[in-house]
C-alpha cells in the first residue's frame, strides 16, 4: 500500500514514526488488536504497550479479560 502525505507532514515524518501513528490509530479506533497494531508499527508489543502509555491511551481491557485472566492466574497457583 502507499500513502501520501502532504508536504509539510511528509517532511516532518519519519517512516517509522508514520507507522507508529497508523498504528496507533487503528488501535484506538478499535479496527485492530493489540498485536495487529505493533505488527504495523513493526515494533514488539511489549514496546507497543510503552508507546500507549507515554501518550496516556487507555488498552482495551475490559471485565471479561480480567475475569479471563484471574481464572488462568488461579488455576496456575494451583498447580
Amino acid at each position: 500500500m502507499t500513502l501520501t502525505l502532504p508536504q509539510n507532514l511528509e517532511a516532518r515524518l519519519t517512516p517509522q514514526s508514520t507507522a507508529l501513528h497508523l498504528a496507533i490509530g487503528l488501535f484506538v479506533a478499535d479496527e485492530s488488536t493489540l498485536g495487529q497494531a505493533a505488527q504495523v508499527a513493526g515494533i514488539s508489543q511489549a514496546d507497543f504497550l510503552r508507546e500507549l502509555g507515554q501518550r496516556h491511551i487507555p488498552i482495551h481491557y475490559g471485565s471479561a479479560e480480567l475475569a479471563a485472566d484471574l481464572a488462568t492466574v488461579e488455576t496456575l497457583a494451583r498447580q
